[in-house]
């Protein structure tokens, strides 16, 4: 081979080397290449401010923190199968999906009424003069990714800030993400720890750990509806078109539909079916959790919530929960999220499943 010939040969790898690099960089939920045994890849991306998760080289989710949301989410995520379990709203808009309560995003965790602050309702809807009632979770640093052949780990942490900055409280996230066959989960592991001050949780209905689901997973509905926020603003949740809508709660206590609301339980589980894949998201309260088991703030129209400070707003005056933390001190949330693709899960798969998150 000639200096010429190997130089084109060289010079013709490196643009495939490029262009391969910069089509991964524009369509991150491609699939991912697995390394070695890792099954269960986690890919930084600093430039797009967010960690992508794959499981057995396919897109799971990706834990996301543009400054535009007033939070850090997990967003989207999928079933083994692909199916979108969560809302496109505000992010990426989905035909036939409804379009209200802009903060709903993904997965995330947050409460009403943090000193007065209300961190759930916060978003880029809310009015300039309005924002110094609302807090806002800055993400901060990523501390730890940690791909792997049975789970993937990434830690975080995020500060608690008022409109004018002012840190309320530090947060350090773990998220350990795991999934066999046609089964994920994601333990969301939070500590929360108060800065300077007096942190006070006052009972509040708008809590805490929150997904927004996909139309497909929703209660189906035939009339207009309307709900309010923590400071009694009416949003209205019209009637849609049922086709397709399947979903159905139901908790550990036996409860089902819309009955589950402000109702007490260890385990929530909502099946569906999305495009003929019969489909489960459970959420899993922890024992060792404050307030458990836990108030369920969950609705039919998709905002599917677990709320152990809420109880006074959940019980109708007859439980309430006011927790506090000094300065210095500390409170940790566990739950564990499991997306079934496949099957409807039933209460013996849950119960199995509860005993595992409870050890």
């Amino acid at each position: 081979m000639n200096i010429r010939h190997f130089l084109h040969t060289l010079l013709s790898l490196s643009l495939c080397l490029m262009v391969t690099l910069v089509t991964f960089a524009n369509n991150p939920e491609s699939t991912a290449p697995m390394q070695n045994d890792e099954r269960i890849s986690l890919v930084r991306n600093d430039a797009e401010k967010k960690v992508d998760v794959y499981i057995d080289g396919e897109h799971f989710t990706s834990y996301m923190y543009p400054s535009t949301i007033d939070k850090p989410v997990l967003y989207p995520i999928k079933t083994s199968k692909g199916a979108f379990i969560t809302r496109g709203y505000p992010i990426a808009n989905r035909p036939g999906e409804r379009v209200d309560h802009p903060h709903h995003i993904g997965l995330w965790l947050n409460y009403g009424d943090v000193n007065g602050l209300d961190f759930w309702n916060n978003s880029d809807a809310i009015p300039a003069d309005r924002k110094s009632k609302y807090g806002s979770i800055v993400h901060k640093e990523i501390k730890q990714t940690k791909s792997g052949k049975n789970e993937g780990i990434l830690e975080v942490s995020m500060d608690w800030v008022d409109h004018q900055g002012n840190v309320l409280l530090k947060e350090n996230t773990t998220f350990i993400f795991s999934g066999k066959g046609d089964k994920r989960s994601i333990d969301r592991i939070t500590t929360l720890t108060a800065q300077g001050q007096e942190v006070s949780f006052t009972d509040n209905k708008e809590g805490m750990l929150g997904l927004r689901m996909a139309r497909e997973l929703e209660h189906p509905s035939n009339k207009p509806e309307k709900f309010t926020d923590a400071q009694g603003n009416p949003t209205d949740v019209p009637s849609m078109n049922n086709e397709g809508v399947t979903g159905m709660y139901r908790s550990s206590e036996g409860i089902e539909g819309d009955d589950v609301w402000g109702t007490r339980g260890k385990w929530m589980n909502l099946s569906g079916t999305i495009e003929g894949e019969n489909i489960s998201v459970a959420i899993l309260d922890h024992p060792k959790n404050v307030g458990y088991p836990t108030y369920w703030h969950a609705r039919g129209y998709g905002l599917y919530a677990a709320n152990p400070l809420g109880q006074k707003a959940m019980s109708d005056g007859k439980d309430e929960l006011n927790h506090k933390l000094k300065s210095g001190e500390s409170i940790t949330f566990k739950h564990r999220i499991i997306v079934y693709s496949g099957k409807k899960a039933g209460d013996k798969d849950l119960e199995k499943d509860f005993k595992s998150f409870a050890k």
